[in-house]
């Protein structure tokens, strides 16, 4: 049996050693090792792929009495990662997803797509997916979010995603899912902001887009960086061409940030990441 073990804890001297010497003494064989220290922080992070048998529930109990204290420990199975997806109108995002899941090359289970327009249910309905149309108009921005919480949480996921979701998600909402909604956003963050983004790429002659994939929080765009990549266009690439191009980078970004999550490569640490790979 396999198993990953994820540790985020105060950094000490010896800390691999006493991992490593309790994985020994459990018989458990270590496939795959990380790890990092964030030496302004002081934080540790390691994240380790085990085989062995694991019956004996007490190695967590051994390992976090050895770890200093504040010290965040987590033994995770080989089950796929449960995702709800959000979206709008736009279909390249969710249908890069979709199509990658039907391929099995995530480790996800898309479990629904919910979306305040009907625009992409026959997209959604081929891949044999729930879809659900909760509208926003006539609701507050609060109403809202409500609704689509409720219809998110009779499914339980591990892991929420904003496929294009072109809504801003109210405090509360943020609150209730911390940890566990990614949104993709159409630039090389801080970039240009607010309407037409890639007109505004134009009208500046950039030689350079890209797509940024980050953990949601309060702060509008300002969350975690989970994955970000970048594309070289030229002076002949106008408007309608640049987001063509941006549309293939966001869905390869936000595919990649699923991906890191599923696999559980990635850790939070304050107002960044680390992502193993």
């Amino acid at each position: 049996m396999k198993k990953v073990l994820l540790i985020d804890c105060p950094d000490e001297k010896g800390l691999i050693a006493k991992i490593t010497g309790l994985c020994y003494e459990h018989k458990l064989n270590i496939i795959k090792n990380n790890e990092f220290v964030d030496n302004i922080n002081e934080r540790f992070f390691m994240r380790t792929e085990l085989q062995g048998d694991f019956t004996k529930v007490n190695f967590l109990e051994e390992l976090n009495a050895q770890l200093p204290s504040d010290c965040n420990l987590e033994l995770i199975g080989q089950e796929k990662m449960r995702v709800v997806l959000l979206a709008t109108k736009e279909a390249h995002c969710l249908g890069g997803v979709l199509l990658k899941y039907f391929e099995d090359a995530l480790n996800i289970e898309v479990v629904a797509v919910i979306s305040n327009y009907e625009t992409l249910e026959p997209l959604v309905k081929g891949f044999n997916v729930p879809y659900h149309f909760i509208s926003h108009q006539g609701l507050t921005r609060a109403e809202h979010d409500e609704a689509v919480a409720i219809q998110i949480e009779h499914y339980q996921p591990d892991l929420i995603g904003l496929a294009k979701y072109m809504r801003i998600l109210s405090s509360d909402f943020v609150k209730r899912f911390s940890g566990k909604v990614i949104n993709i956003h159409h630039s090389f963050l801080p970039a240009f902001i607010g309407a037409k983004p890639y007109q505004q790429a134009y009208d500046r002659g950039v030689k350079m887009i890209g797509a940024t994939a980050h953990y949601v929080t309060d702060e509008l765009d300002e969350g975690p960086i989970i994955m970000q990549d970048v594309i070289h266009v030229t002076h002949d690439d106008d408007a309608e061409s640049l987001a063509r191009l941006g549309r293939d980078v966001e869905k390869t970004v936000f595919c990649k940030a699923l991906q890191l999550a599923s696999e559980h490569k990635l850790f939070v640490n304050g107002n960044k990441t680390v992502v193993f790979k």
